[in-house]
């Protein structure tokens, strides 16, 4: 028995078996889960384009995941932290999940994983947060009037038609709300984004704001063709999906412990404004979409539906991607759900 034991140690030892990602215990059962143990597991991580060996890690724990790896990478590495790390089984492939573990990735004796620097990366909550300031200052600036924008004639005055208060009241109201939601009620299932893109979307948003608060405020603005009742229509378009918005950002919060990755399917609560999720994957689009469109209809103004039909093709198509990722991951999802709009987008 003693030989019977030593010899079971001894192949366990051999060279190459010990970090093998597939080496089986062949010794005593009373052994085994000490010999699981001991068992450690070797990474090299290759520069994706040039497939340079960047760094080798040895006596990793089988039961590491991958931003355990990324931590370990970085003191080899400190230039690239791990929110800059994309780390992958295949050049050209994914990146791996944070939360995936190594002894359940297809990998042989050594693990090979291949690294992109994703660049220099900022927080969403910060990028949120400047994205919705920058409009809200800026709507501001125009409605006030401020010199240097319509002419000293028309420094600090106001406009005399009560349409240009209820938008300045509506769209200032539309960002205080995304700003609140941003520091209360999203959580983010990533951490960060590139820097370079809070350009893009800033150039977006406050492009855009500057543009419609230009001619809404603009002293020879003229009100909506059919005057109060179009007015109010839109009004009652534009806070009914602002109500419809936030109720489904509280819904998607509650799916989500705070902390947690978890993605569960959506459903209806109690409150009818989620009711729409018995028809569309993304309903805060439908709403955000909805308000947009009533806040054109109200100001009759060509730049506010411009930016309400930009807005509406680039939410289509995140709302087409969440839709494609719940029909891959829950196989029991809602059929009869679109992305968007009920029964046509």
């Amino acid at each position: 028995k003693g030989r019977t034991r030593r010899g079971a140690w001894e192949a366990a030892a051999a060279p190459g078996l010990l970090f093998s990602t597939r080496a089986h215990w062949a010794g005593p059962p009373e052994d085994a889960q000490r010999f699981q143990g001991h068992r450690r597991e070797l990474v090299e991580i290759l520069d994706a384009k040039t497939r340079e060996k960047l760094c080798f890690l040895d006596k990793v724990e089988p039961h590491a995941t991958i931003a355990e790896i990324k931590n370990l990478f970085t003191k080899t590495h400190p230039q690239w932290y791990p929110a800059r790390q994309s780390l992958r089984l295949d050049p050209k492939g994914k990146s791996l999940k944070d939360e995936d573990v190594l002894q359940k990735l297809p990998v042989g004796t050594t693990a090979t994983l291949y690294f992109r620097d994703l660049g220099a990366q900022i927080s969403w909550v910060t990028v949120f947060l400047t994205e919705y300031a920058g409009p809200l200052f800026i709507y501001l600036l125009f409605y006030f009037r401020v010199p240097f924008i319509y002419g000293h004639k028309y420094d600090f005055t106001s406009s005399r038609h009560t349409v240009v208060h209820l938008a300045c009241i509506c769209h200032s109201f539309h960002y205080i709300k995304r700003l609140l939601e941003t520091l209360f009620v999203h959580r983010f299932s990533h951490g960060t984004m590139p820097l370079r893109n809070i350009f893009k979307n800033c150039t977006y948003y406050w492009g855009f704001a500057a543009w419609m608060a230009y001619y809404i405020n603009h002293p020879l603005y003229t009100p909506p063709t059919y005057g109060a009742q179009q007015v109010k229509l839109a009004l009652a378009i534009f806070v009914i999906c602002q109500l419809g918005n936030f109720s489904i950002h509280m819904a998607l919060r509650d799916l989500r412990p705070a902390g947690s990755k978890t993605r569960k399917i959506p459903y209806p609560t109690k409150n009818p404004f989620t009711w729409l999720f018995l028809l569309v994957s993304c309903p805060n689009y439908t709403y955000e979409v909805g308000s947009w469109i009533g806040f054109a209809i109200m100001t009759q103004c060509l730049p506010v539906a411009l930016f309400s039909l930009v807005g509406f093709t680039q939410m289509t198509i995140w709302a087409k991607g969440k839709h494609r990722s719940y029909l891959k991951e829950f196989r029991d999802y809602p059929p009869l759900r679109m992305p968007i709009i009920p029964f046509l987008l």
